[in-house]
């Protein structure tokens, strides 16, 4: 008899932007075995399909719940399908965290990464880039030429901003009922000062055996996607892994409004026992 195929396994990257998902996924993606990069649009295809399988469509009472499921994990596996070098997938989106019930129910013990940093030092980071591009404007800020790092700081932390969408999320998801056996928080600041340590917390939570990874060789880009949302440099890691220190950009009114954002640092706050590195 042939050897029954291990069944692939879903992984899912999530978390606040600029905050280490994109570095996370390109060591990863050192690993033969798995298949790992940026943001990818699977989460939002996936809700284009529920929204359309559900009261929205006149004609979605016909569709059962076991229906739907079957729809969208057959949407993830599929997504994935034309590549079946893979043995894991890790797919990236900071949606991932605000849909751990569905990830659950298509995925049962489902793992989802959610990498942080200090509020301040992403929206630090944001501003840079801005910052590197004075004759250009972004489509993160809906391509507006009269804003102010004040405005572009509201922009950004808005609840539906790309940092505060993100930041609720992580925090929706840490705070609910599938973190204790589904969720780690894994922090910037732990992933470059130590990345074999962060990285062999990421394996040990997922189960997955060990590989030797090369953390002074590590580089990704997405420079086609950046440059078309007016922001080059978003996705690019650097080849080495390590700890920069800088000075913030942001005024200091701004940049202290947001030091304390981190709940993650509070062990009080950690009541669901979340695995945190």
């Amino acid at each position: 008899m042939p050897d029954t195929p291990t069944p692939r396994r879903f992984h899912f990257i999530s978390g606040l932007p600029r905050a280490g998902t994109t570095l996370l996924a390109a060591i990863l993606n050192q690993n033969p075995r798995f298949r790992a990069g940026m943001t990818s649009p699977l989460a939002d295809i996936l809700g284009v399909v529920m929204a359309e399988a559900s009261s929205k469509n006149d004609f979605a009472f016909d569709v059962t719940d076991a229906q739907r499921a079957a729809m969208l994990r057959g949407l993830v596996e599929h997504f994935y399908s034309v590549d079946d070098r893979a043995e894991a997938i890790f797919d990236t989106s900071r949606l991932w965290c605000s849909r751990m019930g569905l990830l659950d129910t298509l995925f049962p013990g489902v793992k989802v990464i959610a990498c942080v940093r200090q509020l301040a030092w992403v929206l630090d980071s944001m501003e840079r880039l801005v910052r590197q591009q004075p004759v250009s404007v972004s489509k993160v800020f809906r391509f507006d030429t009269n804003t102010t790092v004040y405005s572009r700081v509201e922009a950004l932390t808005d609840p539906r901003g790309m940092v505060g969408f993100a930041y609720q999320a992580t925090k929706e998801a840490f705070y609910g009922e599938h973190a204790r056996d589904h969720l780690m928080l894994l922090t910037y600041e732990s992933l470059v000062r130590d990345p074999e340590t962060a990285v062999r917390a990421v394996y040990a939570f997922l189960g997955e055996p060990w590989f030797e990874h090369d953390f002074d060789h590590v580089q990704y880009s997405a420079d086609e996607f950046d440059a078309r949302v007016g922001m080059p440099g978003l996705h690019v890691v650097r080849a080495k892994v390590q700890a920069v220190e800088r000075k913030a950009v942001l005024p200091r009114d701004v940049f202290g409004r947001f030091a304390n954002e981190a709940f993650w640092a509070d062990p009080g706050n950690n009541v669901n026992g979340v695995t945190i590195v």
